[in-house]
């Protein structure tokens, strides 16, 4: 009776310290040192949550740069790989069937090396993120589409280039959510009148 009755306390102070206590610690420390990241790294724009920063949208228009293919269609709640292996030949034909619409979309030449975050979906088929050679090669069409000049846009991919973290992990890159949102910006003030059109 007596292991009993300390094996029930051990389990409630021990229910108690890591199911309420800890959590409840660690969800204010967050909030107080790291409250954007805590609450999803949300973007705002007009007073209104658009997405994340973390987690890629699907942008399928000529006016929009596209992000990496999604092997769940961009759904947070299945999303995941495609598990496909290197010998599978589903996935050589997805890669085939992205590679052609990358260079028919962009008018590149049907043997003309395509950057690999084009072709390839990410392990969570929600990275936000492309290359920096992904963008510019995106430019031309995004400028056509919009009216503006590729000049314009190009200065405006570069500058969201975010370099590798802390200096030295991973490859620079480029948000696709805000560069996107960037480039609405600039039309709304055209439209507005205070951005010349390319003409």
């Amino acid at each position: 009776m007596k292991l009993l009755k300390q094996s029930i306390l051990v389990t409630i102070v021990l229910t108690v310290l890591t199911g309420v206590l800890y959590p409840l610690i660690v969800t204010a420390i967050a909030q107080v040192a790291f409250k954007d990241q805590a609450n999803g790294s949300l973007i705002q724009k007009n007073g209104q949550i658009v997405g994340s920063e973390f987690l890629a949208q699907q942008f399928t228009g000529d006016k929009y740069f596209w992000p990496r293919p999604s092997a769940g269609g961009y759904a947070t709640v299945p999303s995941g790989a495609s598990n496909l292996g290197p010998t599978s030949q589903k996935l050589s034909d997805a890669v085939a069937t992205n590679a052609a619409a990358f260079r028919a979309a962009h008018k590149l030449p049907a043997d003309a090396p395509v950057p690999a975050d084009m072709v390839f979906a990410s392990g969570s088929g929600l990275d936000p993120h492309i290359s920096p050679a992904a963008a510019r090669l995106q430019v031309g069409r995004v400028a056509a589409a919009r009216g503006i000049g590729e000049e314009q846009v190009r200065t405006l991919t570069e500058k969201f280039i975010e370099p590798p973290q802390w200096g030295f992990l991973g490859e620079s890159r480029v948000n696709v959510l805000r560069l996107n949102l960037a480039l609405d910006d600039i039309s709304t003030k055209e439209a507005e009148g205070s951005i010349p059109v390319k003409g």
